[in-house]
């Protein structure tokens, strides 16, 4: 089990495991592909600056937002694919059609588990250094946030979707 096969949540959320597939699609586009796409652009944006300002600092983040470009590309692609074919297959119902798409959605989704590593690798765990300014304090803080709710979108679609999907598929 990795990282990211890991049950998140906050307490008093609601139980997703009982949620129709409808439900579930609606909350991940709503809660998460939304948010990830007003997310990553402020966090390139205060990673440029940071890199800016304090590139000569050996604590400074140095890469950080060639890889947050990389990773909104990455992310945005994928979350089209979904909006695009994935999701309108399991709204209609057609899951035996679908098991192509979920692998490829399932191993993009351990690509972006690399990813958040490499994030966790040039951000020394998002530990903000002493001295940081507000910007980089922010920074830090989006990226704690933007780790936690990929992580979060990741567990719905690979335990719950998913496995929702090919149970209507296969019932026992």
């Amino acid at each position: 089990m990795t990282l990211l096969d890991q049950p998140v949540g906050q307490p008093g959320e609601r139980d997703w495991q009982t949620a129709s597939i409808d439900e579930l699609i609606d909350h991940i586009l709503a809660r998460y592909h939304a948010v990830h796409r007003q997310q990553l652009p402020e966090l390139i944006r205060l990673a440029r600056r940071v890199e800016h300002v304090h590139g000569e600092r050996g604590d400074c983040p140095s890469g950080l937002a060639e890889h947050l470009e990389g990773m909104h590309q990455e992310l945005e692609s994928h979350m089209q694919k979904e909006e695009m074919i994935l999701f309108p297959l399991l709204k209609r119902g057609l899951a035996h059609s679908a098991h192509g798409p979920i692998a490829v959605m399932r191993f993009e989704h351990d690509e972006h588990g690399e990813a958040l590593a490499r994030l966790m690798t040039l951000t020394h765990d998002i530990q903000t250094p002493k001295g940081a300014c507000t910007t980089w304090r922010a920074l830090y803080a989006g990226l704690r946030e933007f780790r936690e709710d990929l992580m979060q979108h990741i567990h719905l679609e690979n335990n719950v979707l998913f496995e929702q999907a090919m149970a209507q598929e296969n019932p026992q």
